[in-house]
């Protein structure tokens, strides 16, 4: 209760930071609205900040004027109404004792980036990947060089500024040069294929923090309204990054969040779908947006049993508990079993496949777009004698060997609940799998490894889901 007092009274002493000291107080902004911003379309737009006590505050935004009183605690907001998507970058201005006007201000779609390292991963470490053999001119490696789209934009925040005052208006840029080297490769890429698909302009705000786990992004008292909660223990630094690089963030406009984090929470079940819960309900409520589209990345494969203290199968079963989140609506889950060169790295290259997948969930949930946005999703199984056959949701237009060989990392189970491994066939856009061994099959295990790399896709060119079909969760996001 101390720490969460702690970082709850850290929140408000950086607010006050921004509050006006005197009736002579002048229109103080949070840094999030700045020169180049993109605003949301399609939906109200909060413009807020804090001026002295009862100063009236004008915000004018092409043909938009809004008017308000800041209250006896200073702060002051107006909604601006819902705009269409604009490229043509125009002034906002905000005017009270002083005036601010912010330049090339654009309409578009908004995302927030968040997690541990592998979302903060940034472009100038996308510059050193080693090369792939496939590699052409165009190659996404070199991305840095090429990159000057004036329409896609990005902010990135930074903890210790982001709740002090800015007076220059400077944390939007334009996703090039030095801005961003240091930018989530993951939020670029995201926001390219987006960019050229919606032909919008798009805004990506990055806060990731390398090594964070998650209980430091939840507001504390989300905690409070989850049963589960009620006995089982949260770490002492739960609240310490949503209170200073999500909280300082809103009521920013955005159209959702993209969350690649995990890797800090390994070991992890059940506790951590709920925590997931608990993210997702408290970042929908401070961002007033109780459908905020939610999403995120299962990790890729990683020799997790390097500690003892784990084994071959823990990096599966916290997959199988990120597979669990989706039943919460108004989420997406990218799969990256093939994307890691190397099982030993923690931090694996092909974030701009990253970015590109999490592009397509976007594009497939959000944006109404008709391409396949996933792999093979297990379905059901039934049993005829000794095969077990299984059925897949997402064919992609069918199922596939991506390399042309045998099916791999299928295993089968009778009775005796002995896993052998299974001989797979693909029929009708169905797997028929069996074994010697095993007389009546009762359960199947695909991908059941923490170093497994398949080769079972779909023509649309991504890898199935890991999955077992004796799950022993039952998630209710209800309850």
């Amino acid at each position: 209760m101390l720490k969460r007092s702690f970082h709850i009274a850290l929140f408000a002493l950086a607010i006050c930071e921004l509050k006006p000291l005197s009736s002579k107080a002048q229109v103080v902004l949070p840094n999030i609205l700045g020169n180049g911003m993109v605003l949301q379309r399609n939906r109200p737009v909060p413009i807020w900040g804090t001026a002295a006590a009862g100063e009236k505050v004008t915000v004018k935004f092409g043909k938009q004027l809004k008017t308000t009183v800041a209250g006896a605690d200073g702060n002051w907001k107006v909604l601006l109404s819902a705009m269409p998507a604009s490229a043509k970058g125009e002034s906002l201005i905000i005017t009270g004792t002083n005036k601010i006007t912010l330049t090339d201000v654009l309409v578009g779609e908004v995302w927030l980036c968040s997690g541990q390292s592998n979302m903060q991963y940034e472009m100038r470490k996308n510059s050193k990947v080693a090369r792939p053999d496939t590699s052409t001119a165009a190659s996404p490696i070199d991305e840095l060089e090429r990159a000057h789209n004036p329409a896609i934009r990005i902010f990135l925040v930074d903890r210790k500024r982001q709740v002090k005052p800015d007076s220059t208006h400077s944390g939007w840029s334009i996703a090039q040069d030095s801005a961003l080297r240091n930018f989530s490769a993951v939020g670029y890429f995201f926001a390219k294929k987006l960019q050229q698909e919606l032909k919008v302009p798009v805004g990506v705000i990055s806060s990731a923090v390398s090594g964070s786990r998650i209980e430091p992004w939840i507001d504390t008292t989300a905690y409070d309204k989850e049963p589960y909660f009620k006995t089982i223990k949260v770490p002492a630094d739960h609240g310490k990054f949503y209170y200073s690089m999500i909280k300082t963030l809103a009521p920013y406009a955005i159209k959702g969040v993209l969350w690649y984090q995990g890797e800090s929470n390994v070991g992890e079940t059940t506790s951590y779908i709920y925590k997931m819960k608990a993210l997702m309900e408290s970042w929908r409520k401070v961002f007033q947006n109780a459908a905020m589209p939610f999403y995120y990345v299962q990790l890729a494969p990683f020799l997790n049993s390097q500690d003892k203290k784990f084994t071959t199968e823990t990096l599966p079963e916290f997959r199988e508990a990120q597979e669990q989140v989706l039943k919460i609506p108004n989420t997406g889950m990218i799969i990256t079993t093939d994307l890691n060169d190397n099982v030993k790295n923690i931090h694996p290259p092909f974030k701009w496949e990253v970015g590109r997948r999490l592009a397509l969930v976007a594009l497939g949930k959000t944006y109404a777009s008709k391409a396949e946005y996933l792999g093979p999703v297990f379905s059901n199984m039934k049993v005829d004698r000794d095969q077990a056959i299984l059925s897949f949701t997402h064919l992609g237009g069918g199922l596939i060997s991506q390399d042309g060989k045998p099916l791999t990392h299928f295993t089968i189970a009778g009775a005796d609940n002995k896993f052998v491994p299974a001989n797979v066939m693909i029929k009708d856009n169905q797997l028929l799998l069996s074994a010697p061994s095993v007389k009546k099959p009762v359960a199947v295990r695909f991908a059941w490894d923490e170093a497994a790399q398949p080769n079972f896709y779909n023509k649309a060119g991504l890898p199935a889901a890991p999955f077992r079909t004796d799950n022993p969760l039952n998630f209710n996001p209800n309850n």
